[in-house]
């Protein structure tokens, strides 16, 4: 967690004409001897497969990636949604202690390991955003799923970081290892689910991870960031969520 800055705060021609204003509410449809307008071709027929594929929703390239289902379900959503927006998006699977880079486009850049707030939840307690670290409890240091839109920054230190939950002083940083007693480059290492839960809300992410890929992302634009729930389903905290067939 990061202190946050200070700030001061839309055929006849009378039959035709009969037809045109019956069906108006179904678009301009003009047919008139007395005009030469081009053709409207007629679709072209489907076969059962090309039909079928027709109503199946885009997709995120996963690039042969093995995801969990939620991230995988996240990523379709907001490619066939379009949710994003055209900006460059990030997954943060918290069950997996993951992070995943996509790019505008939904194509998968990179994915790395985690460390997230030592408190399991979704939801941040309000205020939390002013309060002094040192009086912040155990149980308050969540990471709080939703969607933000996010962008660099510096903090008070004038290390760059990415802004993602700015109300609550959320961002996602290199991994701070100033204090060796929490181990977290060694935590990043680990296999287990337990070490990933450390920070005070925060999302750490390996060094050269950031820099090789948050970093450059977000570099020239803002993004979007999916912080997928512990508690709760992906439809109860994104609006319009759906899952894509």
């Amino acid at each position: 967690m990061h202190l946050l800055p200070s700030t001061n705060n839309s055929s006849a021609p009378s039959k035709a004409l009969a037809r045109v204003s019956a069906l108006v509410c179904f678009g301009l449809l003009v047919v008139a001897s007395g005009f030469q307008l081009p053709a409207l071709a007629a679709p072209a027929p489907q076969n059962g497969a090309s039909a079928q594929l027709a109503q199946l929703g885009r997709r995120a390239d996963l690039r042969n990636n093995d995801v969990s289902r939620e991230a995988r379900d996240t990523a379709n959503w907001v490619v066939d949604s379009g949710d994003n927006l055209g900006m460059p998006f990030l997954i943060i699977d918290k069950k997996q202690a993951r992070v995943l880079v996509f790019s505008a486009n939904g194509q998968l850049g990179g994915s790395a390991s985690v460390l997230l707030g030592l408190a399991i939840g979704d939801d941040s307690v309000p205020g939390i955003g002013q309060q002094k670290l040192s009086s912040i409890r155990p149980q308050e240091r969540t990471t709080p799923a939703g969607r933000f839109v996010a962008s660099l920054a510096r903090n008070l230190k004038g290390e760059e970081i990415l802004w993602v939950d700015y109300q609550n002083a959320i961002a996602m940083h290199p991994v701070v290892t100033s204090n060796p007693k929490e181990r977290r480059t060694e935590r990043l290492a680990s296999s287990s689910l337990q070490d990933k839960r450390i920070s005070y809300g925060c999302i750490n992410v390996p060094a050269d991870f950031y820099r090789s890929f948050i970093s450059p992302a977000f570099s020239a634009t803002n993004g979007v960031v999916y912080v997928l729930p512990e508690t709760r389903s992906n439809a109860s905290v994104f609006a319009s969520y759906y899952e894509v067939r």
